[in-house]
C-alpha cells in the first residue's frame, strides 16, 4: 500500500541528511571474537538475534540464559544452544533458508552491547550439545554462527532509555496482559485470556528448559 509520506531513497540523500560516521565509528569492526569480546560474551545473558526467510521476511527473537550462554569455540565460531521454546522455530526456519543472522548481546548495567554479524548454520552434534547441558537438560540443537562483524555499539540507545534504572521504567500497569493479548490474537474459543494465563505459568514453571 502506497502512502504519501517523503521517502529518503538513495544513501546519498541519507548521507546529507543524516552526515557520515566519524574515524572511530568507521574503523571499529573487527572480523573475529578478540579476548575482549569473549570476555563480554561470557558475561552476557541476554541476546536478539536477527533472521530473514529467502523472501526477505525478518524475524528478531530473543535468547537468554545465565551469563556466558554462548558457547565459543574459537576466534571465528560461537554456538547458541537452542533452548525450550513454542516449537514455532521461526529462527531457525530462516536460517535454514538463509543463513545471514545478526546477533545483539546485552549485559545488565552497561549501557554498551556487542554486535556480531556473520553466517549460521542449525547443528546437533551430540558431544557439543551436552557441553551445553543445564538444569539436567541437553538442547537438541544449537545454532553456529561464524563471525564476519564484531563490534561494540555506542550507549546512547540505552541511555535514552533508561533501560537499566528501575526508577524511570515506565509504568505497565496500563499495558494489556500479555495473556489477554495473546487469546485476542489467537481467537481461538477454547482458549480465553485465563486459560492462556494457566498454560503460560505451566511453562515458565515446568518446560523453561
Amino acid at each position: 500500500m502506497k502512502n504519501s509520506y517523503q521517502t529518503v531513497s538513495t544513501v546519498d540523500e541519507l548521507e546529507q541528511l543524516q552526515g557520515t560516521p566519524g574515524r572511530l565509528a568507521a574503523n571499529k569492526v573487527i572480523h573475529h571474537l578478540d579476548e575482549h569480546s569473549k570476555t563480554f560474551l561470557r558475561h552476557s545473558p541476554f541476546a536478539v538475534i536477527s533472521t530473514s526467510s529467502a523472501d526477505g521476511s525478518c524475524d528478531s527473537s530473543p535468547r537468554g540464559d545465565g551469563p556466558g550462554f554462548v558457547h565459543i569455540l574459537d576466534a571465528k565460531n560461537l554456538v547458541l544452544p537452542e533452548r525450550m521454546g513454542n516449537k514455532r522455530m521461526d529462527s531457525m526456519r530462516n536460517l535454514i533458508e538463509n543463513p545471514k543472522i545478526g546477533l545483539l548481546f546485552m549485559i545488565p548495567g552497561l549501557d554498551e552491547t556487542l554486535r556480531i554479524n556473520g553466517s549460521a548454520q542449525i547443528i546437533k552434534d551430540p558431544s557439543l550439545m551436552q557441553k551445553m547441558e543445564e538444569k539436567g537438560h541437553v538442547p537438541n540443537v544449537g545454532i553456529l554462527i561464524t563471525v564476519d562483524e564484531c563490534y561494540i555499539h555506542c550507549a546512547k540507545a540505552l541511555k535514552r532509555s533508561h533501560l537499566w534504572h528501575p526508577e524511570q521504567w515506565p509504568d505497565v500497569s496500563r499495558v494489556s496482559n500479555p495473556a489477554k493479548m495473546m487469546a485476542s490474537h489467537a481467537k481461538l474459543d477454547d482458549l480465553d485470556e485465563a486459560k492462556v494465563q494457566e498454560a503460560l505459568n505451566e511453562s515458565y514453571t515446568q518446560r523453561l528448559y
